[in-house]
């Protein structure tokens, strides 16, 4: 009686100390979410400068604006000086000396150059001087506006790839995050249903073996052993490997796999064949050889860790107490626990207890 209280105390000690693995996957979860607010605030700081830049995007637009204005005046301007300055040479040429004018012309290196030697020739006014000045001023401002607009393009051209390259690239990376929070969150989910299922349900073993020891005791107190028939009449030992259930717990939520016998993944004869192999116990792998072993044992008489089988050998699982076992049951499925009725009830085969 002592050791089952102790096993009591020990589930309930198990079950007061949380899932490592959740714990685990919280702590997880708390570092995405320190990630997912820095990238907040990467991101509150990439709108504030995507603002910035699209004033001063607005700023450059007004200045192209401006700047296309301004060429246009300039080579209307330009268009204009050109021709009062060749009106100006035809008026010098026709009426002044030919071979004096012509040397004038001929011996310039450069505008600047044509203009200061008019000023010396005695035929060429202040006004042609003037004009003269307007046409490399009004070249330079050409010159200078569709430098302007050439930088501004430029640059609204930069800022805007920019912006939305920064903007884009901290949106997806926080997407990415907030999905992962999600995930980890899901998992947290899972772990702590398959937690609360196993202290659900070793609690309720706890419960079953005290009422099993207390069977035992009033067995024996009345001068019977604790034995149960077989479907031919004789008596099956009590069973010594109990303990698999606990084990066996342990993977509720594992996938099915076909031929599985790992915690990747179980089929069910692959199930029962690896929570015995925890406890020493060296089972065939498939259900037709499992039948084989131990000695069969009344449905009445089942005790936990009895093998269970259904369908004309076509599954196994662990029985558990309480009407109920554990087990893989097919493709699509994870291990859980089911109850001995419905289905189960009309298939069921027979049972073996291990022995030994």
């Amino acid at each position: 009686m002592l050791i089952v209280v102790v096993a009591a105390a020990s589930v309930a000690a198990g079950a007061a100390s949380g899932d490592p693995s959740v714990s685990a996957k919280q702590a997880q979860a708390e570092q995405v979410m320190g990630q997912i607010a820095r990238l907040d605030s990467s991101l509150h700081r990439a709108q504030n400068a995507y603002d910035s830049a699209t004033g001063r995007l607005r700023g450059i637009e007004h200045s192209l604006k401006i700047n296309k204005v301004g060429l246009r005046a300039a080579r209307a301007n330009l268009g204009r000086a050109q021709v009062a300055l060749a009106q100006r040479l035809v008026a010098i040429y026709t009426t002044r000396d030919q071979q004096s004018t012509l040397s004038v012309l001929l011996g310039a290196q450069s505008i600047d150059d044509l203009v200061s030697r008019i000023e010396t020739v005695q035929a060429v006014s202040s006004q042609d001087v003037a004009v003269m000045k307007q046409v490399i001023s009004f070249k330079l401002a050409v010159a200078r506006h569709e430098r302007a607009l050439v930088h501004a393009h430029a640059l609204q051209k930069r800022l805007v790839a920019q912006r939305a390259a920064a903007k884009s690239r901290i949106s997806s990376e926080l997407a990415r995050q907030q999905s992962l929070l999600s995930s980890i969150k899901g998992e947290i989910a899972h772990l702590e249903a398959l937690a609360r299922a196993r202290s659900l349900y070793l609690a309720r073993q706890v419960q079953i073996r005290l009422n099993a020891q207390q069977q035992a005791d009033n067995l024996q107190t009345s001068g019977f052993g604790p034995t149960a028939l077989t479907p031919d009449g004789s008596v099956a030992p009590p069973s010594p490997y109990t303990g698999v259930v606990g084990i066996a717990m342990r993977y509720l939520g594992v996938p099915y796999v076909w031929g599985g016998a790992t915690p990747a993944g179980f089929d069910c004869s692959g199930f029962v064949e690896y929570v015995y192999a925890q406890v020493g116990v060296s089972l065939p792998h498939y259900t037709g050889a499992q039948w084989n072993v131990g000695v069969p044992v009344a449905r009445s008489d089942l005790q936990p860790g009895d093998l269970v089988f259904f369908d004309g050998l076509g599954h196994v699982g662990l029985y558990i107490g309480g009407d109920e076992f554990i087990h893989a049951p097919h493709t699509g499925t994870v291990v859980q626990i089911s109850s001995l009725s419905g289905w189960y009830a009309d298939t069921y085969v027979g049972a073996r207890r291990i022995i030994g």
